[in-house]
């Protein structure tokens, strides 16, 4: 894949999830893909993708959900893009508050398609805009801590000596 058809597949992604569409949304992953979601977790294949667009997501943004990627970039089966988002909560402790975030999202790619989505989405910024409690947030910052040490490539980082490098 390059850039151009990347920047495609972003465009009918998220057109896709901002239209609440699951099933168009699903159909930019390969059948066995993986997607790891800041908040809602990791969701594999289509049918769980879809799900967790839907029934998960949009359900606490609801309908004005706003997604655009910026300065894709790819590269063999790795891409990139900047995004903003933008939603009003629908959650009932905090409904109608408006949230806007920033991410960068990684994807690994197969036959057209992306295979893995990885997002980094400093979360903090969101729950302070809803208005979410310090020990709440601390919370949840503490489980996004103790997913990421968890990750194997985290584990394999910080087991190697600084200056040392995996290509």
């Amino acid at each position: 894949m390059d850039t151009l058809a990347l920047k495609a597949l972003l465009e009918r992604m998220t057109r896709a999830a901002e239209a609440g569409d699951g099933t168009a949304f699903a159909a930019c992953f390969t059948p066995d893909a993986v997607y790891y979601d800041y908040i809602y977790g990791p969701h594999t294949g289509r049918e769980s993708i879809s799900h967790m667009l839907t029934e998960l997501f949009l359900r606490d943004a609801g309908p004005d959900y706003r997604w655009e990627m910026f300065d894709a970039i790819c590269e063999g089966n790795n891409g990139y893009a900047w995004s903003l988002s933008s939603f009003s909560s629908t959650v009932p402790e905090f409904a109608g508050r408006r949230v806007t975030i920033d991410g960068m999202s990684r994807f690994t790619l197969r036959d057209g398609l992306i295979a893995e989505y990885r997002e980094s989405v400093n979360g903090c910024v969101a729950m302070s805009q809803l208005g979410v409690g310090a020990e709440r947030m601390a919370k949840v910052a503490r489980k996004w801590s103790d997913r990421l040490l968890a990750t194997p490539e985290s584990i394999a980082f910080n087991a190697r000596a600084k200056g040392t490098r995996v290509n």
